[in-house]
């Protein structure tokens, strides 16, 4: 997500910070490289446009100038508009959850733009994380089969779906799910209206008759981010005749340029209240425009870490945990169920895109030089081991661990590398329950939050809260790799 806008920034904003001193000459300089980057991923000119100068007015001030750490300043001032240009410092809008159910959630968008699964996911979305009892119905009566697919994703999210009768018209389909809602008990219905290929008076017809029958509490627009500036037209068209209340972008995970998140709320006026991050029917984030933007920065997103932690985790595991931890306790059935759960959190590069500085890893791993399957291999071999030895892996001798390489597909050298980092995960225990426990933990990772901000430097970049990368590239790099590649040390890029 805006890998390449992120990668562009971070250039320029470095050698700002690599300056003891910064004159105006040198602050428009900078902002004339934004400028083309943001060009250059898609942002509409006329959002360009405004945002430089307002960054340009507010970096050029007496503040920036004579500040003891200019660079990190302009930064901070970057931030601050993208954030204003995303959306503003308030918290994700909440849907709209009428008084009197159902509350009716309109989706449109054109055909191909990926509505019918946004519809799913959202409600998915409101059932688990809300807690509210979700009904959909397709009213698209013209694509072959379109009523069937969101049945079919029905099924799969344990999500009801409106019986599917022959004949009817989109607005009869509305009326009768609103209804048939209404006398079951359901607090959200969702529909999911028919697309085109284009924008066209039929399309916009149908639209404005199913709002008219169904007063919808909210209507969203679902447009595909990789379509870029194509998107904030689409976006701009339907808002000239429909009463948008928000955007769904999909395909966020795909779009390294960013274009069309950047230029959808001020081209509309609409915000974008969900970001569509993945296949899968789960994978349906708020868009945060605070989060969004320090993932921009190359900040990264550490709420966002604790959210996906928590609703990967089980509660039982991590209480066991919990209980292991006070004692200092950390076995190799420990290490296994780490891995697992890094797995369900998007593996190393997931991870390493929200957490701040080690933007150098997820592009190492991108790119190759680091092996995002070891986690696969490491898990290889714990499984490969004995309940005792994985209880006591200090009683693995020479001849054992040849026989878990063996058994894994891996080496010798592969076991070894899993032992030192249960070895070293083991030691972080025991420090733990000196510090206090779980209570150590947060503050440790409250440090490494506050590490990554505009006011804190790069983020992993030093001694204070730093990231390991060189660890990193040890116990997960290809076969034969001691390191990360050229151009890394240990704290990330040198």
């Amino acid at each position: 997500m805006f890998d390449s806008l992120s990668e562009r920034l971070g250039g320029i904003f470095e050698r700002l910070r690599g300056r003891g001193a910064l004159t105006e000459i040198d602050v428009r300089a900078a902002m004339r490289e934004v400028r083309v980057a943001l060009l250059e991923a898609d942002v509409a000119l006329p959002v360009v446009k405004d945002f430089i100068e307002n960054a340009t007015q507010r970096a050029i001030g007496a503040e920036v100038i004579k500040s003891v750490t200019p660079g990190q300043q302009v930064v901070k001032i970057v931030n601050d508009c993208l954030v204003e240009l995303l959306g503003g410092e308030d918290e994700p809008t909440p849907l709209k959850i009428a008084v009197t159910p159902p509350a009716v959630v309109m989706m449109v968008g054109l055909q191909g733009s990926g509505k019918t699964t946004s519809s799913a996911k959202l409600a998915s979305w409101l059932s688990t994380r809300e807690r509210k009892k979700v009904m959909m119905a397709s009213l698209d009566v013209a694509r072959p089969a379109a009523q069937e697919q969101l049945r079919v994703l029905g099924e799969q999210t344990g999500i009801a779906t409106l019986p599917i009768i022959a004949g009817q018209t989109p607005v009869q389909i509305a009326e009768r799910a609103r209804q048939s809602a209404r006398l079951q008990g359901f607090d959200v219905v969702v529909l999911d209206t028919a697309g085109r290929l284009g924008i066209d008076e039929e399309l916009m017809a149908e639209m404005a008759a199913i709002a008219t029958a169904t007063t919808p509490d909210e209507i969203l627009l679902v447009v595909d981010s990789l379509t870029g500036q194509d998107a904030v037209n689409v976006a701009a068209a339907f808002k000239e005749r429909v009463a948008l209340t928000g955007v769904i972008l999909t395909r966020m995970d795909g779009d390294a340029r960013g274009g069309a998140a950047l230029s959808m709320r001020q081209v509309t006026g609409a915000p974008i209240r969900f970001a569509g991050v993945g296949e899968k029917l789960d994978a349906l984030e708020l868009f945060d425009a605070r989060r969004v933007a320090g993932r921009i920065l190359g900040m990264g997103d550490i709420v966002g870490l604790v959210e996906k932690a928590a609703a990967n985790f089980e509660a039982e595991q991590a209480e066991k945990m919990a209980e292991k931890m006070a004692k200092g306790q950390f076995d190799m059935d420990d290490l296994r169920q780490q891995l697992a759960q890094m797995k369900k959190m998007g593996g190393l590069s997931g991870l390493a895109a929200m957490m701040p500085g080690m933007g150098a890893a997820k592009k190492a791993m991108d790119s190759g030089a680091v092996n995002p399957k070891m986690l696969d291999r490491m898990e290889a071999i714990i499984l490969s081991m004995t309940p005792k030895e994985r209880t006591k892996p200090e009683i693995l001798t020479a001849k054992r661990k040849i026989r878990i390489a063996n058994g894994s597909g891996t080496t010798v050298q592969d076991v070894n590398k899993v032992l030192k980092m249960h070895q070293e995960m083991a030691n972080v225990m025991k420090r733990l329950k000196k510090m206090g426990g779980m209570k150590g933990m947060m503050k440790m990772l409250a440090g490494m939050g506050g590490a990554g901000g505009p006011e804190g430097g790069a983020g992993g970049e030093g001694p204070g809260g730093a990231i390991d990368l060189g660890a990193v590239g040890r116990m997960f790099g290809r076969p034969g790799m001691g390191s990360l590649p050229p151009g890394f040390n240990k704290f990330g890029r040198k």
